[in-house]
């Protein structure tokens, strides 16, 4: 199972104590405010559970993410493969969902930054994609510090309703320059 440790970061597999901040931050609506909707706290709970399944079948997935300082819990970080089809299915997709409190100090950044180069190297991918409503400036601004650049393959999200007021704006394809992954974690 892999698991990566930056300067301030530890990217890990799931805990049971993950349950209830991963609930309170998935009933956040300004961190979902890009998805469908908030989640419910079970819903939340067989989104975790999905997660650590995945990282025990494969060995990578979407990882909890904890401050390497005092193992707080953040959100999570990582490597998944959409379970919709999409019109560049198939893909693997780097993702990133932080609590507010751990908003806008680089750490979504870092983590994503030390998750590409194992996705190109140990993982021999050969494409990475990152996609988020245009309006999700935040996402958009991670992306472009990890490298990636617009692929200018703009959709509409089909895990949205025809008639969902967040259908607009369409998605924003991104991917990385598989040369400019580099990794930057400490063991």
């Amino acid at each position: 199972m892999i698991e990566l440790q930056t300067s301030r970061l530890r990217l890990r597999q799931w805990r049971a104590g993950d349950r209830a901040p991963f609930a309170a931050l998935n009933a956040d609506p300004e961190v979902m405010a890009y998805f469908p909707s908030t989640l419910s706290t079970e819903a939340s709970d067989t989104l975790a559970d999905y997660c650590e399944s995945r990282i025990a079948e494969r060995g990578w997935g979407l990882w909890a993410l904890e401050l390497r300082g005092d193992g707080t819990f953040m959100g999570f970080v990582g490597l998944e493969v959409p379970n919709y089809e999409l019109p560049f299915s198939p893909c693997t997709e780097i993702g990133w969902r932080l609590a507010r409190p751990f908003w806008g100090s680089g750490y979504a950044t870092e983590a994503a930054a030390a998750v590409l180069p194992v996705g190109f190297g140990e993982l021999g991918l050969e494409e990475i994609v990152s996609f988020t409503a245009l309006g999700n400036l935040r996402s958009r601004a991670v992306m472009g510090r990890l490298g990636m650049r617009n692929a200018q393959r703009n959709f509409l999200h089909p895990a949205l309703a025809e008639d969902s007021p967040k259908r607009e704006p369409a998605q924003n394809v991104q991917k990385p320059k598989r040369a400019e992954a580099r990794r930057e974690t400490e063991e």
